[in-house]
């Protein structure tokens, strides 16, 4: 896993002048651009990014920024302590589903931090973030306390969702996380619903509050980006110019299927200048830029001008993006991803920044370690849920088949599980 990003000369004439990694503003949508054909050895590659769309509409100090995407200590170092944990708890996790402690299917999210990160970081409390079945770090950057989540994935009445969600269906009202979801793109309808809520609650309650809208973050992968939801909801968040920001995380796999072989255009960013709305591409192993593209995005969303797509990819190999599927499967993958670790490349940068020195990064590091390490132990000592909390959330209807006309859950009955209970 690495990240890549489409060389400005081979996509878009408008933007071929551009230096290295350093922004200029985006081209209007449907730039003429020429694709490359796929597998292609695309060489001398210039990072871009980002690609299309009017995000920064030539404004000076959007230049400005671009050219010097730089971060003060305390950010830099609030960026490190959230990837940190993030890497930390997902490593915990791999460890204690081995060990017999969670059940189910369990996704990690190792090596995609810099996307959680530099998106979630920039919210405001009331803002929403809507995750995938991949959602534990989603969760811990949106706030939720490590040892909830550790705890809901144990299954105990301590977790988040008090063990009734398990590993995909983080929840939390508190922090306003509104789920993880099992099936790929169930939870852009979600996202866009509380976009349109935001814009309800601004527009006609006028209850927004100081700074604009409530923005929601629509996070999903490569293999979402061909369902019909997907692209019903990039229509009704243009039209409506909803407060949201979807957000690709774009592995090049959609479990086993490549991206590649599965959509007839890989570029998932142009999905969106074909509705109207800008188009972002961005190196999602780098959270320096994920969080300058995510910061104009928000930004804009929060201004009532509407949504943007962003794509970030989390693979790179072989020093481009639209690699081969088989090529994929070399040996040098897991070197070449280990050198690209976001991790990795934020502590370099605060290094060389002189931002803090590595017995500081070291500190941090020992703080999540510890964190985790309390997380699990809470978790394990949690209480498993009471059996009357089965039916909870099920049935609406007081007088539904989970509670009896006495106002007593029908599971508190000693042979409900037996199946010999009056139901």
């Amino acid at each position: 896993m690495a990240a890549a990003s489409f060389t400005a000369a081979k996509f878009l004439a408008p933007v071929a002048a551009r230096s290295g990694g350093d922004r200029a503003p985006f081209p209007a949508a449907g730039a003429a651009y020429a694709r490359p054909r796929r597998g292609a050895q695309l060489t001398s590659l210039r990072p871009a990014l980002a690609v299309s769309s009017d995000v920064l509409a030539g404004s000076k100090a959007a230049q400005a920024a671009a050219a010097h995407p730089g971060v003060t200590r305390e950010e830099a170092l609030e960026l490190y302590e959230d990837m940190v944990l993030g890497r930390c708890f997902e490593d915990m996790c791999a460890q204690m589903y081995y060990r017999g402690k969670m059940f189910g299917f369990v996704h990690l999210y190792n090596g995609q931090e810099a996307v959680s990160t530099g998106f979630i970081k920039l919210l405001n409390q009331a803002d929403c973030v809507v995750s995938t079945y991949r959602d534990h770090v989603h969760a811990l950057s949106k706030g939720v306390p490590a040892r909830s989540v550790m705890a809901e994935l144990f299954g105990k009445a301590t977790g988040c969702c008090r063990g009734q969600g398990g590993s995909m269906h983080m929840f939390s009202a508190p922090h306003n996380l509104l789920g993880g979801f099992a099936f790929i793109g169930e939870g852009i309808p979600v996202a866009t619903g509380a976009a349109f809520a935001a814009k309800y609650r601004h527009e006609v309650l006028k209850q927004s509050g100081p700074n604009g809208l409530d923005v929601t973050l629509a996070f999903f992968g490569d293999g979402t980006c061909n369902n019909g939801q997907f692209f019903e909801c990039l229509n009704m968040a243009q039209l409506w110019k909803l407060p949201i920001v979807f957000v690709v995380e774009n592995n090049l796999w959609a479990i086993g299927m490549s991206h590649l072989r599965a959509t007839s255009d890989p570029e998932i960013w142009k999905k969106g200048p074909a509705f109207g709305m800008p188009g972002v591409h961005v190196d999602g192993m780098d959270v320096l830029k994920v969080r300058e593209v995510a910061k104009e995005a928000i930004e804009r969303a929060r201004r009532g001008e509407g949504p943007t797509l962003v794509e970030c990819e989390t693979y790179r190999f072989r020093g481009h993006s639209l690699a081969d599927p088989d090529e994929l499967r070399k040996p040098d993958e897991k070197s070449h991803y280990a050198a690209r670790d976001p991790i990795t490349a934020l502590k370099r940068y605060i290094i060389e920044q002189n931002l803090a020195t590595e017995s500081e990064l070291k500190s941090i590091e020992k703080k999540m370690d510890d964190l985790i390490e309390e997380a699990v132990e809470f978790a394990d000592a949690s209480p498993h849920p009471p059996r009357s909390q089965l039916l909870e959330n099920v049935f609406a209807d007081p007088k539904g088949f989970g509670i009896g006309p006495d106002g007593k859950y029908r599971c508190d009955d000693p042979m409900f599980t037996q199946g010999t209970a009056q139901v």
